[in-house]
């Protein structure tokens, strides 16, 4: 075989190959689409995982079914997506917990960037830090204040040992130099009802957990973890205005199997770009406490958990919490 022709091949194998995956990204989704969100139904991510999928399944043209595989703070459905065939048919909506996990576990049978094709931010959020209603923690600074007087005797909840809300937590004592005791749960309202109920001193969870407790009256806010008030609480001031420079901004993100095809990736980014712009699927997104994210992209989402893994890492190191 000449040089020429063994060229002429690889370039008719090249041309067919583009075409057959245009061809798929034409067709696809050729059936209805699973989103898995790996906890509680009810919760933060399953109830955002269902408003994407409304919004997907309007652009698409075929069902979004959103499917809990809860566990291990979400990381068996991280392991079930990442093993899943890359055709498109198989989402998963992550949250900040993965970068989290990311930082505290040592092996996770995936890679936590690498392991996924990311489509594109969803939201972002703050956490609330909040108390039962008659605590005698009226606010940050006396928190902070009784912290240091009184060393590892006020304890905080956590959905889980290297959950976003731990590493909220840790992030917080390393910058403002206090140690807590840190309580953790496997998720659930457990948390919210332990802290109302007395058992633990300090919530840190998401404004869709806390909010309507607040509302009524049996917690108090001691702050918002972004840097900005949050106009769904907005008597909670930021943690960052008593410990200057705290931030925690948690996250949702859209993503699929590694090694999805470019076109079925472009189409899927395109689709979730303009649900996200819809003015009635945004506000279901804020309604969660959330900011819908419209100005992302598939780069864009990649660093931002590049970061959010850094960040994290950096937070377990100077803890001195031992990776698992």
């Amino acid at each position: 075989m000449t040089r020429s022709t063994m060229l002429a091949r690889c370039a008719t194998v090249v041309a067919g190959l583009s075409l057959a995956l245009h061809a798929g990204a034409q067709t696809w989704p050729a059936k209805p689409v699973t989103l898995v969100q790996g906890f509680a139904a009810g919760g933060n991510a399953d109830t955002i995982a269902r408003i994407v999928a409304d919004g997907l399944a309007r652009e698409l043209g075929q069902p979004v079914i959103v499917e809990g595989r809860t566990g291990a703070g979400g990381r068996l459905a991280s392991t079930q997506v990442a093993k899943a065939a890359p055709d498109g048919h198989t989402l998963i909506l992550l949250t900040g917990g993965h970068a989290a996990s990311a930082a505290v576990y040592e092996k996770l049978p995936f890679d936590s960037l690498r392991d996924f094709s990311w489509v594109g931010l969803v939201t972002t959020f703050p956490f609330v830090v909040a108390t039962r209603a008659d605590s005698p923690i009226k606010s940050m600074p006396d928190l902070i204040a009784m912290a240091r007087k009184q060393p590892g005797k006020i304890s905080f909840s956590s959905v889980g040992l290297g959950s976003t809300q731990h590493l909220a937590g840790e992030l917080l004592q390393s910058m403002a130099k206090i140690k807590l005791n840190h309580i953790p749960y496997r998720g659930g309202t457990a948390p919210l009802q332990d802290v109302i109920g007395g058992q633990v001193d300090v919530l840190f969870d998401s404004v869709t957990v806390a909010r309507s407790q607040v509302q009524g009256g049996r917690l108090r806010v001691l702050g918002i973890t972004s840097k900005e008030r949050n106009p769904l609480l907005p008597d909670a001031e930021p943690v960052a205005a008593t410990v200057p420079g705290y931030e925690v901004l948690s996250w949702t993100a859209l993503a699929a199997p590694k090694d999805l095809p470019a076109p079925i990736m472009s189409r899927l980014a395109d689709a979730l770009h303009k649900s996200l712009a819809q003015p009635a699927l945004r506000q279901r997104l804020e309604a969660t406490g959330g900011v819908p994210v419209t100005d992302g992209s598939p780069a864009a989402a990649q660093r931002f958990i590049a970061g959010q893994i850094d960040k994290w890492q950096k937070v377990v190191l100077d803890a001195g919490i031992e990776r698992q």
